[in-house]
């Protein structure tokens, strides 16, 4: 069993911050890349960010530094801080994972329940 359990969502007026987190947790042998999805009302899923086990970052275009991933490899979690937030940003965010079990000899891919983030004034 293994679960990501996402936490730091909620109601922020445009410009606001929010600091989202996520903790991957179970019987995890390994974890590689950890990133950051959202959904918008009547939107595709669309991905914001990603973080390598090394720490390499990637941002979609949108983010346009104001948001910054980082992780704790120790407590296999992973951080997204949102700055400057507006409007366009409301959405369901999910936290992902690239993991191997203790249980497999492979990697797959693991996705947190989501965190609400709403932005409004």
């Amino acid at each position: 069993q293994v679960q990501l359990v996402e936490s730091g969502g909620g109601l922020v007026q445009p410009g606001g911050s929010l600091r989202l987190s996520c903790a991957a947790s179970g019987s995890i042998f390994s974890v590689n890349n950890m990133g950051w999805y959202r959904r918008a009302p009547g939107k595709e899923r669309e991905l914001v960010a990603y973080i390598t086990s090394g720490g390499s970052t990637n941002y979609a275009d949108f983010v346009k530094g104001r948001f910054t991933i980082s992780r704790d490899n120790a407590k296999n979690t992973v951080y997204l801080q949102l700055n400057s937030l507006t409007p366009e940003d409301t959405a369901v965010y999910y936290c992902n994972a690239y993991m191997r079990l203790v249980s497999n000899l492979y990697y797959s891919y693991y996705w947190g329940q989501g965190t609400q983030v709403t932005v409004s004034s």
